[in-house]
């Protein structure tokens, strides 16, 4: 490692350097990287570094970065060297955040500041090193950062700071155009510049400016003609010649930009001839140099107004090129050709011969781009030759990608030169069997409609001897074991469309070979598919000349194997074989007219040959059609279309905020429940589960009784078969039984028998995720509700749309315990507000294992085809601390019931077991305290502890 600025590396450095060249894996050299790694984590944290220790860790991460390791701990401490008074510091730590950092990261703020201050130094390297930052880490937001010193330095008396400066200004272009779009003049006066390194790095800039717009700079043609024509007779200082070339890049760029400003422009071309014809005669074709500059001559030359004597010294050139040993000397001698031929096409005829010995060569770029010309110079003199070559070579490849575009130029050069029907279809022939799949199917279809539509003449017999010719062909090569899928639909399209159209072949001889096509190939469906349509077609033109068709016993079998097909499409062409055999000839010319795959088909949009059967339907009294556009009232099929792509697009993140809550629809409730206002809603449990919408029974209220009565008369069932009860029918009493002192009804039997009859008719149907949520915009809010079935009575009103929600299995206790409620909001058990009145199935608790710790008996009333249904206790008034909060003789007795239940006969008396007294005094009632947990429970909360007094302190 040489010295850095008068300061030498250690020994340690050079030692590393040395230990890595010579590691003999990856995984030593990973090993050595890594140590060296952590020794320089730990020693660049080291307080009070010398400045000369520094500069060389921070060229030791650089050297850590290059061998592709991470060195990112150290990138801070980079970007401090730049802070540095010291110009040997400074300079070394510009170099490194520009090989560490890029424009989008963290750490560029850190440095733009000091950019700032560096661009308005007295010491032009430090200004020198800040541009060469600039050029690599402002990014498109800091630009009006930097720009106004960019632009100052312009006028810096040193050129390598006007260079510098220029190429700033040319990076700044580059990343945003409009930034600098204001400073366009200050690159042309630059043009002018003392400085030859200054006017070349403006060419830069000024090249990319005229390739966008160049009408906007047709006037510095004369300015660039008299800067090349002095850069030619080198008039320039011996510091810009390469090779013994004069400044030979800063002529290429002028160059490339002549190019630009004079094609299709003879006025402007015409200044360059002179300037362009000394340059063929004064550069030195001895040095790569000189040849590269001759190679943008050509390039000059067939972009500008055509010049007789410019093109004849440029085909000089490529003569000399063409003739080299150096395979980049020919390959620069091809492309240079490519161009010309386009101006002159004769050029390229002389030099034939040269290019096909470039075939013969072992460079395979080379060959890629002699093929690229052979393409330009293919005529009908020369076309079978550069075709016979562009396959055996495609055959020679295996790079897929390059044989696709071979095969395709192939087809294409085919079909615009064929000499003859014969060459052209065994030309097609060895593209597709050899190119295989990779043929692009449009080459396929393309290659079906020329055998269909001919040449284009008028001369029918040609375009017959061109089809029966491939059908020939298609036949003989039906015996190769294996065929591409895309070469097989060509020849069952051709077989079938023209097999027998010359009478040379038998339908059965054509039908036995595409039978066979179809059980050789039988994994493959579009193929069976061609090949049954080609049977189709045989048959039907068979039919249609009046000819007997018998169809062979394996045709008989693969019209049967595809009739059981589980593909549609292959089933669907098996049966209209199946019925095109079936009819008459008359039928068939009409459906199948024989050589029709050219002509043009007549959609009948308006479906017109319907219109008397439709006015015939009318006069019947059926409703005629109402345009989509046109209904009123009617649920408009697009609103699902655009619901079903807003919610493919919402899957995204969603950042705006959420929509207010929409209010609850209260539900009608009869007057006879108005007067009550205590009852709390109990929400429905929170696992997924079904509900219905029933009509809520209208209860009577009876003061002189402490009973609940339903008025079953007239309303539907909610269990069993979908009926309605008879106004005379009588309810069949239910047993009781004593266990563990508690009094119970059969309702386990009676729950197990209606969770049968319930699953029996339950549908099973899932409900996707999108549909779920379609269903919420629709009806706004997240019911899920099921319309009941109707049966022949007329229904209760409900919701006009309902959704049917799949659900996961429940017990019998949970099958039994839900109960038909419309679609609210659930409530907020600590919302202490004014309570909404509404109406609920009355449930068996859960909690069997209460059972014994109750004193009062449990009703379970089971009367058969309608359970008894009560009203919803008051959950406020259970926690309330007397029962002064009793607000009507309903609750009283609902309250009483949850402690003293009594039982319904078959014939309505009410057998009372003994009463509780109900106890004004507070204190932990361990029995109320359970009552109350399990109503709770009920409710879908489940309490975190066992906690006898719940929420004693929230509710008193």
């Amino acid at each position: 490692m040489g010295s850095q600025g008068g300061f030498y590396q250690s020994k340690e450095f050079l030692d590393l350097v040395k230990s890595i060249g010579e590691a003999r894996s990856k995984a030593e050299e990973d090993r050595i990287v890594l140590n060296e790694i952590e020794t320089l984590k730990r020693r660049i944290s080291e307080p009070d570094i010398p400045k000369r220790k520094m500069k060389e860790y921070i060229i030791r991460l650089v050297y850590i970065e290059m061998l592709g390791h991470d060195a990112s701990f150290g990138y801070i401490h980079a970007v401090k060297m730049t802070h540095d008074d010291s110009l040997l510091v400074k300079r070394t730590g510009y170099l490194a955040v520009t090989l560490f950092l890029n424009e989008d990261h963290d750490l560029i703020i850190l440095i733009v500041n000091t950019i700032q201050k560096d661009l308005k130094s007295d010491n032009y390297l430090v200004v020198c090193a800040a541009l060469n930052a600039v050029c690599k880490l402002i990014n498109e937001e800091t630009i009006p950062a930097v720009l106004p010193q960019v632009m100052e330095l312009l006028a810096h008396p040193k050129e390598a700071v006007r260079k510098k400066a220029i190429m700033a200004l040319h990076r700044f272009y580059q990343k945003s155009p409009s930034s600098v779009s204001h400073l366009v003049p200050n690159f042309r006066k630059r043009l002018c510049d003392n400085d030859p390194g200054v006017m070349g790095a403006t060419l830069c800039p000024l090249f990319e400016l005229i390739a966008r717009d160049v009408n906007s700079y047709k006037d510095l043609v004369i300015s660039f003609v008299s800067i090349l024509k002095q850069v030619a007779e080198r008039r320039l200082s011996k510091a810009y010649d390469y090779h013994q070339m004069p400044a030979p890049f800063i002529q290429i760029k002028l160059l490339k930009i002549l190019a630009l400003l004079g094609s299709g422009d003879k006025q402007a071309s015409e200044n360059m001839y002179t300037v362009v014809g000394d340059i063929f005669r004064k550069c030195d074709s001895s040095s790569n140099i000189g040849n590269a500059v001759l190679y943008e001559c050509i390039c000059c030359v067939s972009s500008i107004y055509p010049n007789p004597k410019l093109l004849e010294s440029a085909a000089d050139v490529i003569s000399r090129f063409l003739k080299s040993d150096s395979h980049n000397l020919k390959y620069m001698g091809i492309d240079a050709l490519g161009r010309l031929i386009k101006i002159s096409p004769e050029i390229a005829e002389q030099h034939q011969l040269a290019v096909i010995d470039c075939l013969e060569d072992p460079d395979d770029t080379l060959k890629r781009k002699t093929f690229e010309l052979l393409y330009k110079m293919t005529k009908s003199t020369n076309v079978e030759v550069i075709v016979d070559r562009m396959i055996d070579y495609m055959i020679s490849i295996n790079d897929n990608h390059y044989k696709t575009e071979i095969a395709s130029r192939c087809v294409e050069l085919a079909e615009q030169f064929a000499p003859s029907n014969q060459w052209f279809i065994q030309t097609m022939n060895r593209v597709f069997e050899h190119a295989g799949d990779l043929v692009n199917i449009k080459v396929a279809h393309n290659l079906m409609r020329l055998i269909a539509e001919g040449f284009g003449e008028d001369d029918d017999n040609a375009d017959t001897k061109l089809r029966s010719s491939a059908v020939e062909s298609y036949l003989h090569i039906l015996g190769e074991p294996k065929l591409p899928s895309v070469f097989l639909q060509v020849i069952c399209w051709v077989l079938g469309e023209y097999g027998t159209a010359d009478g040379m072949f038998s339908a059965s001889d054509i039908t036995g070979k595409l039978c066979d096509v179809a059980e050789a190939y039988s994994n493959d469906e579009t193929v069976k598919a061609y090949a049954t349509t080609a049977l189709m077609k045989i048959y039907a033109f068979e039919i249609a000349a009046r000819r007997k068709v018998d169809m062979l016993p394996e045709c008989q079998s693969l019209m049967e194997e595809l009739l059981a097909s589980h593909s549609t499409d292959l089933q669907q062409r098996a049966y209209e074989l199946q019925a095109v055999i079936g009819l008459d000839a008359h039928a068939v010319e009409c459906i199948m007219p024989s050589d029709a795959s050219c002509e043009d088909i007549e959609v009948d949009r308006d479906l017109s040959f319907l219109n008397d059967y439709i006015q015939e339907a009318i006069e019947k009294g059926a409703q005629p059609y109402i345009p989509e556009s046109e209904r009123s009232g009617m649920l408009n099929i697009s609103n699902f279309r655009n619901q079903d792509h807003h919610e493919a697009s919402s899957h995204g993140l969603r950042f705006e905020a959420y929509e207010l809550p929409k209010p609850a629809v209260q539900a009608r409730i009869p007057q006879t429940l108005i007067a009550s206002t205590e009852i709390v809603p109990v929400p429905e449990p929170m696992y997924p589960r079904e509900s219905y919408q029933t009509t809520m029974p209208s209860i009577p209220s009876d003061a002189g009784s402490a009973e609940l009565k339903l008025r079953l008369e007239g309303v539907q069932k909610k269990w069993g078969r979908p009926t309605y009860t008879p106004a005379t029918s009588t309810s069949n009493s239910t047993s009781q039984k004593t266990v563990n002192g508690t009094s119970q009804g059969d309702g386990a039997s009676t729950v197990s028998s209606m969770r049968e009859t319930y699953d029996s008719r339950k549908p099973q149907v899932e409900v996707s995720h999108e549909k779920q949520k379609l269903a919420a915009s629709l009806f706004g809010g997240s019911s899920k509700t099921e319309k009941r079935p109707a049966t022949g009575h007329k229904a209760a009103k409900a919701s006009s749309h309902v959704v049917e929600k799949s659900h996961v299995p429940k017990s019998s206790m949970e099958v039994a315990s839900e109960k038909a409620a419309p679609a609210q909001q659930p409530p907020d058990l600590l919302d202490l507000g004014e309570p909404t009145a509404t109406s609920t199935a009355l449930q068996l608790d859960p909690f069997k294992q209460l059972e014994g710790l109750l004193d009062a008996t449990e009703v379970a009333s089971a009367v058969n085809g309608a359970p008894a249904a009560s009203r919803s206790p008051d959950i406020m008034a259970l926690y309330a601390d007397t029962a002064a909060g009793i607000h009507n003789k309903n609750d009283a007795d609902l309250l009483s019931g949850l402690s003293n239940p009594s039982v319904t006969n078959m014939t309505g008396t009410t057998s009372a077991m003994p009463q509780v007294t109900q106890s004004s005094s507070k204190g932990p009632n361990p029995k109320d305290s359970l009552e109350k947990d399990a109503l709770v429970r009920q409710m879908g909360v489940n309490p975190s502890s066992q906690n006898p007094n719940l929420f004693k302190d929230l509710l008193g």
